[in-house]
């Protein structure tokens, strides 16, 4: 039965990386199965066709994209608080479905007036991401207070919707949510628009003249493999990491290239890769628009995925392995799970592991044609948003019947933390 569903998203929605780009796909295959969604966001960020987008008070000296955690955050979610109440006033949701724990907070005290259930879309720990992006310290004051406060939001949902299994087992671990409100929707991706080429659909001359074409503008001589990235720059992705191993890898492969896409700040990347004297073989384009995010990522012999965060979701492995690409990533339980056998792992945090690997996969062209194949497989089977979609519309089903709960989809993963 179609829903009213009243999004919440405090975020500046769209912006062109992966939290963003699950809160998209997951309104574009529920529009298209019937549901009417509304979204209240942030002040900021691009409007989409096709999305009924309700922005909060405009804050005219903020006009970047806030991402991760801020200061600011604090006034901009109560801006988005009263959004959030006078959208969910006119519209009269049957559902809120609340991304991010501000968002699940504004959400449950929603909830209450409105008598409506909450479904929280749970993409990580607040208080690790904290961390992860240096804004807290575990020695700060405030960190236990936030931590308990992370708990009691967890605590309000009437279903918790993890990205991965393995925030799925660590919320079980930590026993403050009831294991029946726990479920695990894992990223997806869009496998007909990030595909390999396809001799029988694609035109091969258009093809690699698109190819040449990016190329060029993005400075990459002629003759060299490339090595991509697609994602936010910050040192919990990885992304000095990832410098510091191409260094290494040009070293002993002078005809690689390092195409390191995304943003904020890739000037000082930039500069971080001339001081290590590789300027000539790293490009930072800065942001790449997600809707021709497909077309950068066919320039790529190899991806990588050197995130750091121990609980947040890596959506850019599954875009990755639609496309056909060799993926190296550090070994956690997230890429893990995502990946299976169809990666190369490095050891978590270390440059020169990440290195031997992607060097590894590049002087091997049959390992790594094996691995696209397999990661291409694994993305059509475990990874398309059709099915996000019936597994979103069983859990709402569910909450909104909790005498008589729905049948929800099984797992196909183990989680690999131990309950």
């Amino acid at each position: 039965m179609p829903q009213r569903i009243l999004m919440i998203a405090p975020t500046s929605f769209f912006s062109d990386y992966g939290c963003h780009v699950r809160i998209l796909e997951e309104i574009l295959v529920l529009q298209q199965r019937g549901h009417k969604i509304v979204l209240a966001t942030y002040h900021n960020g691009d409007d989409l066709p096709g999305i009924d987008i309700r922005r909060s008070w405009d804050v005219p000296w903020i006009k970047r994209a806030m991402v991760g955690s801020s200061r600011h955050k604090l006034y901009l979610d109560i801006a988005l608080s009263w959004r959030g109440l006078r959208v969910a006033l006119a519209t009269r949701p049957t559902i809120i479905h609340a991304h991010l724990h501000e968002g699940a907070l504004i959400g449950a005290v929603l909830k209450r007036m409105l008598r409506v259930p909450l479904v929280f879309d749970y993409q990580g720990s607040m208080t690790s991401e904290m961390l992860d992006h240096g804004f807290l310290k575990p020695s700060n004051p405030l960190y236990k207070p936030l931590h308990w406060l992370e708990q009691q939001i967890n605590q309000q949902a009437d279903a918790v919707v993890t990205s991965t299994f393995n925030a799925a087992a660590l919320l079980r671990q930590q026993q403050t949510v009831d294991r029946d409100r726990i479920h695990t929707v894992p990223d997806r991706v869009n496998t007909n628009r990030f595909r390999p080429f396809d001799p029988q659909q694609d035109d091969p001359a258009a093809w690699e003249a698109q190819r040449r074409e990016l190329r060029a503008q993005l400075g990459i001589p002629e003759g060299r493999r490339i090595v991509a990235y697609l994602g936010l720059l910050a040192p919990y992705q990885g992304t000095n990491m990832l410098i510091q191993a191409a260094q290494q890898v040009v070293a002993r492969l002078p005809d690689v290239h390092f195409l390191i896409m995304g943003y904020p700040d890739p000037a000082s990347y930039r500069a971080y890769a001339e001081s290590l004297g590789i300027g000539d073989h790293v490009s930072l384009p800065g942001r790449i628009y997600y809707r021709d995010a497909h077309a950068y990522l066919r320039l790529g012999d190899v991806a990588v995925a050197p995130k750091m965060s121990a609980t947040e979701g890596s959506g850019k492995i599954s875009n990755y392995m639609a496309m056909g690409l060799p993926v190296v990533a550090f070994d956690t339980p997230v890429s893990r799970e995502m990946m299976g056998g169809a990666g190369l792992y490095a050891r978590l945090g270390d440059a020169d592991d990440l290195a031997a690997r992607i060097i590894e996969v590049l002087d091997d062209p049959a390992r790594a044609a094996n691995l696209a194949a397999a990661g291409r497989a694994r993305a059509l089977s475990e990874f398309a948003w059709e099915q996000a979609a019936i597994e979103i519309e069983a859990i709402y089903a569910r909450v909104l019947a909790p005498a008589q709960p729905a049948a929800l989809p099984q797992p196909t993963e183990t989680p690999l933390v131990e309950e």
